[in-house]
């Protein structure tokens, strides 16, 4: 089909059908940057000509309308209902909507977005790190918020910000200039292999041996082992099914999906395991929880594992090592062991291999310096004479 440009702004040419067909950009798609081009058919040239310029009037019409002006309150709540709510995880919808509520709707919610400027977010995240704790029995004690919280909110509102921008309701997304606060890569601790058998000693004079022998061995997350039930175990093939987490926001406990979707996995165990895993089930063999709180019966809070870990480690003189380092240890202890990266990658449940060697840097730096002595210790000795 020949085309003729009509003004620079559309194209009409004659189709193999007869028929004319006039062809107009109508801006570009929000999302993917991508021209929306739209086509009008007719009979003749000068009913597609005039069809052409009457739709061209109307998508000037349409850019020139002005906005409507919303405050921060209105677009965050509408943002988080229509945009956030339906495509994020639970866990994070509710931490998102607890960040608007408590947080931004106080400090920020009267505010026009149009108004609102990077200094503005900047001052905020600022009084948040100094005096934004909520909670009346704590506030005293410690009135800021944490570093890693605050990042959260820096976070959710520089995406929500930024369908503002694609939306056209600002020019510029001013969360995008702000400097949030730096979260503290802390540094990773491991149980030495050597002080295992101490500290499962400790874990059993507690009466929980069976439930630290697999963290130890399969670095499991803490919502993660105590969601486990006793039917997310298969004895024929000594295999854990990871597929829930259990989770705690504001005083409400929640069991939902594992943190991602390579996190929903099968995590082998050894014998050693499965023996105390099947010697831990006939002491409440009618209980469906893998590890029964030995209080109450139910599902363990997962803070009251971190709380029993800190027990342990204080028996035995290892006070600065976290519930999470456990699953340090099980990684570094099985890298260090020879275990391929991809293996302990899935065990762990990370998104990829790459992901998992850049968190143990310290161990594949060691595997890197034994591999390549031992390529040395078989190459030829070119330069001996």
């Amino acid at each position: 089909m020949a085309k003729k440009r009509v003004n620079g702004e559309g194209t009409i040419g004659k189709r193999k059908d007869g028929r004319w067909e006039a062809q107009y950009i109508l801006g570009h798609d929000p999302e993917t940057g991508k021209q929306i081009r739209k086509s009008i058919l007719g009979k003749t040239q000068a009913e597609v000509r005039a069809k052409l310029k009457e739709a061209l009037a109307e998508a000037e019409e349409s850019c020139n309308e002005k906005p409507r002006e919303y405050c921060v309150s209105e677009w965050m709540q509408m943002w988080f209902s229509v945009y956030a709510q339906p495509n994020v995880r639970e866990t994070t919808a509710r931490y998102y909507r607890g960040y608007i509520e408590h947080h931004v709707i106080p400090r920020l919610g009267e505010t026009q977005l149009s108004m609102l400027t990077t200094r503005d977010l900047q001052t905020f995240y600022k009084d948040l790190l100094e005096n934004g704790r909520v909670r009346e029995d704590i506030k005293d004690i410690k009135p800021g918020l944490s570093i890693t919280t605050v990042h959260g909110i820096h976070v959710m509102l520089k995406s929500a910000l930024k369908r503002a921008v694609q939306e056209r309701l600002i020019p510029s997304n001013p969360a995008d200039f702000c400097i949030p606060p730096k979260i503290a890569k802390p540094k990773l601790q491991v149980i030495p292999s050597e002080q295992y058998r101490i500290y499962l000693s400790a874990a059993e004079q507690r009466g929980v041996l069976p439930l630290f022998y697999q963290e130890l061995s399969t670095g499991l997350r803490k919502g993660e082992i105590a969601a486990l039930l006793w039917s997310d175990y298969d004895e024929q093939t000594q295999t854990i099914h990871v597929t829930k987490q259990y989770l705690f926001y504001e005083g409400k406990g929640t069991v939902s999906a594992p943190k991602s979707e390579s996190s929903n996995r099968y995590v082998s165990i050894s014998d050693e395991a499965a023996r105390l895993l099947k010697q831990e089930h006939e002491k409440h063999p009618s209980n469906p929880y893998m590890f029964p709180s030995l209080v109450t019966g139910e599902m363990y809070h997962p803070d009251a594992i971190v709380k029993i870990h800190r027990k342990i480690c204080k028996d035995i003189g290892l006070e600065k090592v976290r519930f999470h380092d456990l699953r340090h240890s099980f990684a570094t202890a099985a890298l260090q062991s020879g275990v391929d990266v991809k293996t302990v990658s899935t065990m762990l449940g990370h998104s990829s291999a790459g992901f998992t060697l850049n968190v143990y840097t310290h161990s594949t730096s060691r595997m890197q310096q034994e591999a390549a002595q031992t390529v040395g210790n078989l190459m030829p000795k070119m330069l001996e004479r």
